[in-house]
């Protein structure tokens, strides 16, 4: 790993547990996913907690273990080598877990969270909607008050964890009268009557995750189970997006370097014309540049984790989180590819899993918003701050020869 140097001891021993962990994942179970045998794999997340993997994050009172984003980062690459399914079931750790430390009450932290985080209950979030998935603030999902209860009707879908998750993290319409960004209300739904995983998706990887559809008809939730305010869940939904799209961009580097991995190394041993083929500038130089993006992709990532835990502006913040995600994610797809174009042949069969890596890279430019909404917040984010200050240390337009001949400078 390339910012390894840059780690103290204390993270490079949560480097070695990870990367432990990993080890121990059967390969038994990932063929069995990838061939929709397991719709669930229970086993990952319970070991996970017994290992204190699981939200790292947060509080040590919880079950996490105190620590920070760059943590996060240095777990999850290990964690990403294993392919988009377990990577995005370990992150929903984070990412529900998010929602319910910092905006959750102390009872649902002891109830939902501090279970989640040992690996003995199961969470999944339920966001995307049949009619839209970047128009979320469109839900059609409501949720109607009646005395202690809100009665939740409606469907979601693309749930990964629905087949196995013991609750989900509920957006759902609770004043339709309101403004879309003041109309939403989150809640934890248990499952249990009125729930029901209508469909799980046949997938062109991601697969095992038990990604489906949930219809909630007539679902009495506990008014204890509202998390933060009444209509309030936008500034839930703008927090859990850090999460949601830097955990996809550090998963993505995981499954990346994974994929360069295997190719280099085949590179070393396949001969063509009498030469290993790595001395073929078309094999080496794919290298190469899938080496220098891979890289990119993790300084862009990990410096901005570091920026997170130092508490950077929420503008900042919202900018470089969605420049990583969309960055590191468009980088998976390409490198997976040149390791299949390295390989030839022999990588678009299952005797190796660079084909497997190719089908789970695509999703990443999808889910958790796709990167033409990241690109929509990247320059929302960067001409906002242009209009307080110029992003240069002096006014660069000045030193033009002829600068001061203001008649030439005609804008309409």
């Amino acid at each position: 790993m390339m910012h390894e140097h840059l780690w103290t001891e204390t993270q490079k021993k949560l480097r070695d547990e990870v990367r432990d962990f990993v080890k121990w994942v059967p390969k038994e179970l990932l063929v069995a996913m990838d061939e929709d045998r397991v719709q669930y794999p229970r086993e990952f997340l319970v070991e996970a907690g017994k290992r204190n993997l699981l939200g790292l994050r947060f509080p040590k009172k919880y079950g996490g273990r105190g620590l920070g984003w760059q943590e996060e980062y240095i777990a999850l690459e290990e964690i990403g080598v294993l392919g988009t399914s377990l990577a995005c079931l370990y992150s929903l750790v984070s990412i529900v877990g998010e929602a319910i430390n910092t905006f959750g009450t102390e009872e649902q932290k002891e109830k939902y969270l501090k279970p989640t985080l040992a690996g003995k209950m199961f969470t999944a979030e339920a966001l995307t909607e049949p009619r839209g998935g970047s128009d979320f603030f469109g839900a059609t999902t409501y949720a109607k008050k009646e005395g202690d209860y809100y009665i939740l009707n409606g469907q979601k879908r693309f749930v990964v964890g629905a087949e196995g998750a013991d609750y989900f993290f509920v957006y759902a319409k609770t004043d339709p009268d309101a403004p879309p960004h003041k109309s939403l209300s989150a809640f934890i739904v248990e499952r249990g009557p009125g729930v029901e995983v209508g469909y799980v998706y046949g997938l062109l990887g991601t697969r095992g995750g038990g990604a489906g559809r949930i219809v909630f008809n007539n679902v009495r939730v506990p008014r204890e189970n509202l998390v933060g305010k009444e209509n309030g869940a936008a500034e839930i939904f703008y927090q859990m997006m850090v999460p949601e799209r830097m955990t996809s961009a550090i998963g993505a580097i995981g499954l990346a370097a994974g994929a360069l991995d295997i190719a280099a190394r085949y590179s070393t041993r396949r001969k063509a014309f009498g030469r290993k083929i790595r001395e073929f500038q078309g094999v080496s130089f794919k290298i190469a540049e899938s080496l220098t993006e891979l890289d990119a992709a993790r300084a862009l990532t990990y410096m901005t984790a570091r920026l997170i835990d130092q508490g950077v502006e929420p503008s900042e913040q919202r900018r470089l989180v969605s420049e990583a995600k969309k960055f590191a994610t468009e980088m998976a797809w390409r490198v997976t590819n040149n390791a299949m174009q390295v390989m030839g042949g022999i990588g678009y069969t299952n005797i190796y899993p660079i084909e497997k890596m190719v089908r789970d890279s695509r999703i990443l430019m999808i889910w958790t918003g796709t990167s033409e909404i990241m690109n929509l917040i990247i320059q929302h984010e960067y001409y906002k701050k242009l209009q307080e200050k110029s992003m240069a240390g002096r006014n660069l337009e000045k030193d033009a020869k002829e600068a001061d001949r203001v008649e030439e400078k005609i804008y309409e």
